[in-house]
């Protein structure tokens, strides 16, 4: 029996290596996405269907035609800058999209729900191994958007039994090993390609967003996953969901935390190149440290975060830089 799962977000960095996961492991992945920060070039894994989550007749006509047996919710807006200056496009795509998805589902009696949350919802808490039991205090619209949603999920399971997998995860890197998809965000802000696009002279340098954080080098702290590792686990939560193991949160990340700087050199010795950078100003919005403790997914749902070195990310991560690939 084909087993259809509705990917939102499908067509963009995570959500497009969850399709080819999905896809790996005999689902077929149905990718939802209105493009506006997604690539159709990247959904190579099953079919597209492009709406908007505020489009519930565009939602209703896409469970019905494929009746999936699941939900991976991906589709997000993520940018901690944008999240402190515009906090209403958050609240409004993130909340209210999430939950006319939320109760399409539902009226379709497709009650197993996976979400991709983020660390943001800690805010901060420096000098904390985060873990699922700390306390959520965001201290940005993205942050506390991503908590909303949660917190919808949680009202959503005790009236109509709805059951979650919900997934906290820290800085996500890397690409496909094999280069069919990868990170391709416009404007780029993420730390690795940015760095890459400066290695490449492709932007003129990094701006290092401030230099005088309580840590050793003055950097911010993050914990930093492959994106192959963190879709893995996204598959492992929805067979932990359809095996009917009930309800979860898991963290994802690898306990390691990395400086700016540490990343840097990192990306100088996977790449052979210097990286072009200077100070900026700190970021509102950005903690400080953020490190995660994620015992609970190796120990219950069996993860193994293999490729998750910085060396691994960054190599793939370049790999698929040096291919050019999307937009055009």
């Amino acid at each position: 029996m084909t087993k259809h799962v509705l990917v939102t977000g499908g067509a963009g960095y995570i959500g497009s290596h969850a399709c080819k996961v999905l896809a790996a492991k005999g689902y077929v992945p149905v990718t939802y996405d209105n493009l506006s920060t997604g690539w159709a070039q990247a959904v190579k894994f099953g079919p597209l269907v492009q709406g908007d989550l505020m489009d519930r007749a565009a939602l209703d006509r896409a469970f019905a035609e494929y009746q999936p047996v699941a939900v991976m919710h991906f589709a997000a807006f993520s940018q901690v800058g944008e999240a402190m200056s515009d906090p209403g496009k958050y609240w409004r795509n993130n909340v209210m999209g999430s939950l006319s998805l939320v109760e399409a589902a539902v009226a379709h009696g497709v009650l197993d729900f996976v979400f991709s949350s983020t660390c943001a919802t800690y805010g901060e808490q420096d000098g904390v191994l985060l873990t699922e039991d700390c306390r959520q205090e965001p201290i940005n619209a993205y942050g506390s958007s991503k908590r909303a949603v949660e917190e919808i999920l949680r009202d959503f399971r005790a009236a109509h039994g709805l059951r979650t997998v919900i997934f906290r995860y820290f800085n996500v890197a890397g690409a496909d090993p094999e280069a069919e998809i990868g990170e391709c965000h416009r404007p780029e802000t993420h730390l690795i390609p940015v760095m890459l696009e400066a290695i490449d002279g492709q932007r003129p340098e990094l701006v290092i967003h401030g230099d005088d954080y309580d840590t050793h080098d003055g950097t911010c702290v993050r914990d930093y996953v492959h994106v192959m590792d963190l879709v893995e686990a996204h598959v492992l939560g929805l067979e932990w969901l359809l095996d009917d193991k009930g309800s979860r949160v898991f963290n994802l990340g690898t306990g390691a935390g990395f400086t700016v700087k540490e990343v840097i050199g990192h990306a100088r010795a996977a790449t052979g190149h210097k990286v072009p950078h200077r100070y900026g100003p700190r970021r509102g919005g950005d903690a400080t440290s953020l490190v995660s403790g994620s015992h609970a997914a190796l120990t219950e749902l069996g993860w193994d975060p293999a490729r998750s070195s910085l060396k691994t990310m960054i190599k793939d991560a370049w790999t698929w830089h040096k291919t050019g690939g999307y937009p055009g």
